[in-house]
């Protein structure tokens, strides 16, 4: 890898090396607002490509961490929907078991435990009291 990287990088020099010796007329650059002094051709060019290389990266990361928060939004939404099915598919369980008629319910009916709500029960005293069962 380190390898190619210094062939890429010996290439580029050398591109670069010529196209410096190849294009060695001194130019005048107009910047609309301004005048740059004259300079090589062949430096413009490279001054140039290096500009937009640098442009280029940064565009390009920039347009990656959009994609990425992007690509993380979607993935938290389709989590969010996942995790929104388990609490309805828990709900309705809990729904389920709390009108589930009780053991005493199924064994006895829902008039038996409605008449063991309350009880007599007769005190030393003779006297009737009401006590409500739990």
């Amino acid at each position: 890898m380190r390898f190619l990287l210094f062939v890429l990088l010996f290439l580029s020099f050398a591109y670069s090396l010529g196209l410096v010796l190849a294009n060695n007329t001194e130019v005048g650059v107009n910047l609309l607002f301004s005048q740059a002094p004259t300079m090589n051709l062949g430096l413009l060019l490279i001054l140039c490509l290096i500009l937009g290389i640098i442009i280029g990266i940064l565009l390009a990361l920039l347009i990656f961490r959009v994609l990425q928060n992007k690509w993380e939004i979607s993935r938290l939404n389709k989590a969010n929907n996942h995790l929104q099915e388990q609490l309805t598919q828990a709900n309705v369980v809990i729904d389920r078991q709390a009108n589930a008629p009780t053991v005493e319910d199924a064994v006895y009916g829902t008039t038996a435990t409605q008449t063991q709500d309350t009880a007599v029960n007769i005190d030393e005293s003779s006297t009737l009291i009401k006590h409500k069962r739990d």
